[in-house]
């Protein structure tokens, strides 16, 4: 093969021979020009070996604005970048996920275009694709008015209308920063400056007449932003910073089609409806009480009934799966944390020190010191290993005000915490057996899809991580070993590992498709180290455990608020705080209100009864407003035959049954914790 030819792997198996300066594009239309329309942009994954194409060392150089990459990872490029090395290639459709994104950045690319045609003293900050649309900074002295959005919107379809195409263009960066400086654009003078290096070209794409500094990559042409909307505006300050100059930001979302773009709306509404804040207080479950402080959570007798099944499942599951059940204080002297290292890695995220009579004290963010003290109370063989203590404990994390969500994001909170010592040999299987509770928790609550991913550290920072390569070698291995033993498959995400070791997160996707981070696995080698924990092992000699962290629900507040609006409320009969309402028709009913309740009560179900002077009709609504999954109706009829008239929350009026069937039904359909009526 000589120097002009290079070969392109494509998904198939076929190795394609082209020119060196072929693109993506001219290989799509090559195999089809229907291919080649439907494509949005390539991914390339360089072969082993092969030298980095020139336009991908670009690409590479100026991470930054948009985070760094790995030079051998598979990354995204234009269909027109040329390729001049050896590579795979995948034509990326308007299918992939991966897509979404790019769509979304070049449509804030179209926003600023609008903005700029419209408003020309404005200056440019950045435009981001985020997880449900992009944004664009803008500074300019003059607020937007809900009418200038309207104008910005119309003028996004005129430049979507034109069908420019997005062209990558580069620069000398001395070049770029003059003119850049010539115009007052102190934000990309910022940018430039900070991501990329003296002597260097810069990146820019221009669609018409609009150029801005950016990495891309974008779709061929504004044309293929078919589905564009501003959502919302609002303030953010320059850099994060209250100093610097306030800037308006504008929000929108993109998609490939409007009917992608009129599910996702439909999907918002709806998520809106199940809004557990909302829910929360319209059912009676729980509330935040500004008296008591912002972040803290005062569960109310149903919402506290769900939270008791909610911890006696994960109690006698922990007591099944051979764990131990333990109890640690809620606070603890300040040196304990300086011995663990929450003290200096994550002491912002700690309520400050109380100061008592014999020393200094914290609130516990974590229950694992506690656990590690019990384990260390006594001595370990080898036959003790492992060791599984289990905790619903309470901890306290200092949340910023801007950042709490309900039961989503909370000061204070139960951990549903479990921490496992065994020895080296035995790590993978505690690990494997993790993933299968979490599996359990997730199938017996009523997740049935879920995402996995496995954070890693990052080397090249070493003072955000304890502990030697060698231990990190082992934890993320042993790790990754794990998952390939559950043919599981997962995401690496670098950098994101805890300070003591690298952590599997299990992602549940609820009703509405998304993600909700919960359940996590997380090996440490650091804490055995710095509590110089031991155990004799079968030489004799005395050796360190390594130490699994694992929190399934993650905490019961955040999991049940995803229980609520996964179920928006309709609670399945096992977890229902009342299981069946009862209507009596009259007065004279009263008496069989009474006999029904017991015996419901008797076999173990949870009931209320409606004996108000109201209508039927009346009381019915209000069980139905309550999502109560059973409302029984009698009146002569039903008292005389020992039965109960039967509605079910979703299918209505079921008819007459006899009390006992009713009964045996309910118990049924408890046992099997089914999530059907």
């Amino acid at each position: 093969m000589n120097a002009q030819t290079i070969a392109v792997h494509l998904p198939d198996g076929a190795i394609r021979e082209v020119p060196a300066g072929t693109t993506p594009l001219e290989i799509a239309n090559s195999i089809s020009p229907r291919l080649a329309a439907a494509s949005v942009v390539a991914r390339l994954t360089p072969l082993s070996g092969a030298k980095e194409n020139a336009a991908a060392d670009e690409h590479a150089s100026e991470a930054a604005m948009y985070g760094a990459e790995d030079a051998a990872a598979p990354r995204l490029v234009d269909l027109t970048t040329p390729l001049t090395a050896d590579t795979k290639l995948e034509l990326v459709k308007e299918s992939d996920p991966e897509a979404l994104k790019v769509v979304r950045h070049s449509a804030a690319h179209v926003l600023a275009t609008a903005v700029l045609e419209l408003f020309p003293e404005t200056k440019l900050g950045h435009g981001p694709a985020t997880d449900s649309g992009f944004f664009y900074d803008f500074h300019r002295s003059k607020p937007f008015t809900p009418e200038d959005l309207a104008l910005i919107e119309a003028k996004m379809a005129e430049v979507v209308a034109r069908d420019d195409k997005f062209v990558r263009e580069y620069e000398p960066r001395e070049q770029a920063l003059a003119e850049f400086d010539r115009d007052g654009d102190f934000m990309k003078t910022h940018f430039v400056t900070k991501f990329t290096e003296p002597g260097s070209q810069v990146s820019f794409y221009r669609n018409g007449k609009f150029v801005d500094f950016c990495r891309g990559p974008h779709v061929p042409s504004t044309g293929r932003v078919k589905a564009v909307k501003i959502t919302s505006l609002a303030g953010a300050y320059w850099l994060g910073d209250e100093k610097n100059p306030q800037l308006q930001r504008v929000y929108g979302t993109a998609f490939f089609s409007q009917k992608a773009m009129d599910e996702h709306f439909a999907r918002l509404e709806e998520a809106a409806k199940r809004d557990h804040r909302l829910l929360g207080k319209q059912l009676d479950l729980f509330s935040i009480q500004e008296l008591a402080g912002a972040g803290l959570i005062f569960w109310h007798p149903k919402g506290g009934i769900i939270r008791k099944i909610m911890e006696d499942w994960m109690r006698e599951e922990c007591l099944r799966r051979g764990y131990s059940l333990v109890f640690t204080p809620h606070v603890m002297r300040r040196e304990l944390w300086k011995i663990s290292g929450h003290e200096g890695f994550y002491s912002g995220n700690m309520y400050t020190p109380m100061e008592l009579d014999d020393a200094e004290y914290r609130l516990k963010p974590m229950n694992c010191p506690g656990h590690i003290l019990i384990y260390k109370n006594s001595p370990r063989s080898y036959r003790d290993l492992p060791v599984r203590l289990a905790e619903l404990g309470n901890v306290y994390r200092y949340e910023r005000s801007g950042t709490m969500h309900g039961l989503l994001r909370v000061r204070g909170f139960t951990q549903d915490d479990a921490h496992i010592f065994c020895t080296p040999g035995q790590i993978e299987d505690e690990v494997v057996a993790c993933i299968d509770f979490a599996e359990a928790v997730l199938k017996t609550f009523g997740f049935h899809e879920f995402k996995v991913e496995l954070s890693t550290w990052d080397p090249n920072d070493r003072a955000h991580y304890a502990g030697s390569d060698e231990n990190w070698t082992l934890a993320v291995g042993s790790l990754q070993r794990a998952l390939d033993r559950k043919g599981i498959a997962y995401k690496t995400i670098p950098g994101e590992a805890a300070f003591y070791g690298p952590k599997i997160d299990i992602k549940l996707v609820d009703v509405l498709g998304r993600l909700w981070q919960l359940s996590t696995v997380q090996f440490d080698f650091n804490l055995p180290a710095r509590f110089e924990l031991e155990y004799v092992g079968e030489d004799g000699e005395r050796h360190q455990p390594v130490m699994v962290h694992r929190a399934l629900f993650g905490s019961v507040e955040r999991f049940f608020g995803v229980l609520i609006e996964h179920y928006a409320g309709a609670f399945p009969l096992w977890l229902a705080p009342v299981q069946a309402g009862l209507v009596p028709i009259s007065e004279r009913h009263h008496e069989y209100a009474k006999k029904v309740e017991a015996e419901l009560k008797a076999a173990g179900l949870r009931v209320e009864v409606d004996d108000r002077n109201e209508k039927m009709n009346g009381k019915i609504r209000d069980f139905a407003n309550q999502k109560t999954p059973y409302i029984l109706v009698f009146g002569d009829k039903e008292q005389e035959a020992g039965a109960v008239s039967v509605r079910t929350r979703g299918k209505g009026d079921q008819g007459s049954m006899p009390l006992a069937d009713f009964i045996a039904k309910c118990k049924t359909l408890v046992a099997s914790q089914s999530t059907e009526l």
